[in-house]
């Protein structure tokens, strides 16, 4: 067996954590008389979508919130699913409101974001949602940056002043998480770079990083030859290998023998979105209480 070096920042368990901390603010909500509730919004029969809108349904059960279900047929027009989208924005019960991605190739996923309700944007993909995180005065953070950095703050990896390299550019992870790093939030304020295809020598820059966060979107985009030692190595990929295992974007078993502290796939970040969705919705019904 391969000996593994580095620190499992454990994410199930972080996230269990914070689901816990979330249902006190529930119960507390639920003495108000305001019961959080999140309307999912899921188009079609994709397999990964089912399971995924599943889990987020079984986490707000877990926690006392109402979850409100919204699921369309995948020949569903781009008018039709507006209209549920602004039924759900008038619905008093609704506190948060998620629109599952991908959506059919004939609706225009921008434009569905565009008709959320702002304050109800709980995923934090609302142009609104996103050019507040740029000016550094987040509503919802986008939910996977917002568990990587929950990740970093309860294992007490402090990025200040540090250097961070993010793999990958995309608008739901590697771009708002690199604003995020680099505001001046407690514990965060960190020199960032983001690395994408067009980056000459993506090696040359997570070699020289404290922290590296992997949002590539295939498996083995980071290897142990890319990481300095005793690193702070964030896992976001998800890939399955023709063998059907669950693997990351990082070589996990070479990478955990130089890095100081590494996300595991299964159990890191994954559950770690979920329960930042979670927390965003719990905040939007405290906002509207």
């Amino acid at each position: 067996m391969i000996g593994v070096s580095a620190r499992v920042l454990d994410g199930k368990a972080i996230a269990a954590a914070v689901k816990s901390e979330l249902t006190a603010r529930v119960a507390k909500l639920h003495e108000s008389g305001v019961t959080p509730g999140l309307a999912a919004v899921l188009v079609g029969e994709d397999p990964a979508s089912k399971v995924y809108v599943g889990g987020k349904r079984k986490d707000a059960a877990e926690i006392g919130m109402l979850s409100i279900d919204a699921d369309l047929p995948g020949d569903v027009t781009q008018e039709h699913l507006l209209e549920v989208v602004q039924n759900l924005n008038a619905d008093p019960a609704v506190h948060g409101i998620i629109v599952q991605l991908p959506l059919p190739r004939d609706i225009d996923p921008v434009v569905i974001q565009e008709a959320l309700d702002p304050g109800k944007d709980v995923d934090g993909l609302h142009p609104e949602n996103v050019g507040l995180l740029a000016l550094g005065r987040p509503r919802f953070v986008p939910c996977t940056p917002a568990g990587c950095v929950e990740i970093l703050r309860r294992s007490d990896i402090d990025i200040t002043g540090k250097l961070v390299a993010v793999v990958g550019r995309s608008t739901l992870v590697g771009r708002p998480l690199s604003i995020l790093l680099s505001t001046k939030a407690p514990g965060l304020n960190a020199t960032v770079t983001l690395c994408h295809t067009g980056t000459a020598d993506i090696a040359s820059e997570t070699l020289r990083a404290d922290v590296i966060v992997v949002a590539a979107g295939h498996q083995n985009a980071l290897t142990a030859e890319m990481v300095s030692e005793g690193a702070v190595v964030i896992d976001v990929g998800i890939n399955r290998t023709p063998e059907g295992k669950l693997v990351g974007d990082v070589d996990y078993e070479n990478v955990s023998l130089v890095a100081g502290a590494i996300t595991p796939v299964p159990g890191g970040v994954g559950p770690m979105t979920r329960a930042m969705l979670m927390a965003n919705t719990v905040e939007a019904a405290e906002a509207m209480a």
